[in-house]
């Protein structure tokens, strides 16, 4: 008597794929390192030639990846130039997130120049890009500026009118004393090659940037350092 198909022997069935951890970390950096390689090109391009100047396919052939691919991570080159405005103005803002009340003004200042120095020296293309940004209008930024940055320097022209209050330092307006930092030390990013030009260094001279850190800290603070 032949057996029914019900009596046969079920076939083996091939075990489900599982990831291993370390598998499943490796593809998340993969994908990290991927969206960061995206992001780096996008700000060469930007800064140099602006969103407009700008091809998603420019993009993704400096980041050596897929048109495809690249769309995956960003919907559009207007949302990866945002993203790309929006981490940069993390960056440029964090320092300023450090600002507190029991904290020697002087002292804060004086770091906060400095840091924006370097941040000048090691992140000019950042800066360019945001300044473009700004020079026309900010149209794709202008609720990141209306919100989150206005909240921020209003909560440290607070600190910094404190500082006052505790004869720290002389009088001064705070908001023109945090927009005349940003002045001054994002100058030697956004119009490195005219500083170059006219003084034949930049801030990648060691001398040179003590000598800029040393004056800018004078020229900014001088006048408000209490007697």
């Amino acid at each position: 008597m032949k057996s029914s198909s019900a009596d046969q022997p079920a076939a083996p069935q091939k075990p489900a794929r599982v990831f291993r951890p370390s598998t499943q970390k490796r593809r998340e950096k993969a994908l990290q390192d991927k969206r960061e390689r995206v992001m780096k090109a996008a700000l060469a391009l930007f800064s140099q030639h602006g969103v407009n100047g700008t091809s998603v396919e420019q993009i993704a052939a400096k980041a050596k990846v897929s048109k495809t691919n690249l769309l995956y991570y960003f919907s559009s080159k207007e949302q990866l130039y945002l993203d790309v405005i929006k981490h940069l103005l993390d960056v440029w803002l964090k320092p300023l997130h450090q600002f507190s009340v029991e904290q020697n003004a002087i002292d804060t200042l004086t770091n906060y120049i400095k840091v924006k120095l370097e941040m000048s020296r090691d992140n000019p293309a950042e800066s360019k890009l945001f300044c473009m940004e700004v020079v026309q209008g900010a149209p794709l930024l202008l609720n990141e500026l209306e919100s989150p940055l206005c909240k921020l320097v209003e909560e440290k022209a607070k600190v910094i009118r404190a500082w006052i209050n505790q004869g720290q330092l002389d009088e001064v307006d705070p908001y023109h004393l945090i927009f005349s930092i940003w002045a001054i030390t994002q100058h030697y990013a956004d119009f490195g090659v005219q500083v170059k030009a006219v003084t034949g260094k930049d801030l990648n001279d060691p001398d040179f940037f003590q000598s800029t850190l040393s004056s800018v800290t004078h020229i900014i603070l001088g006048s408000i350092r209490p007697e």
